[in-house]
């Protein structure tokens, strides 16, 4: 019998729905589909710049299994690209962090599980579920 996946954290799904090619015929039924937890290891590693091991942690996984994330979503990027597929997404797995938002300086944050309920910043404990 197979493991229960652990949930992957992610910081904030994407803001868009999806991708599609432009200048093609639409490829019927020719789809990729990418997971919020392969769209956090690409926004991590290739746009935030951390190292794989730093990512694993943000995400709450073991570095070889964010490994595996990583490169199933450049693959399925690589595919979407050189094919013309439309690309889409899917919850997947995941646990979308609860963002905080400080009533002192003002800005938003996520707490990592077994912190203090603080600000990260000014350390103020006088914060609220952001909107």
């Amino acid at each position: 019998m197979a493991r229960t996946k652990k949930l992957r954290q992610i910081q904030m799904a994407p803001q868009f729905c999806g991708f599609s090619p432009d200048g093609l015929l639409k490829n019927k039924g020719k789809e990729v589909s990418i997971t919020f937890a392969e769209y956090e290891a690409l926004n991590l590693c290739d746009y935030e710049l951390m190292t794989q091991a730093e990512a694993a942690v943000v995400m709450n996984v073991s570095r070889p299994t964010f490994t595996r994330i990583y490169e199933s979503v450049r693959r399925k990027i690589a595919k979407a690209f050189i094919e013309g597929c439309t690309i889409t997404f899917e919850t997947g797995n995941a646990d979308i962090a609860e963002w905080y938002k400080c009533n002192s300086c003002r800005i938003s944050f996520t707490i990592p599980q077994g912190k203090a309920h603080e600000c990260p910043f000014c350390k103020n404990t006088d914060i609220n579920h952001a909107q």
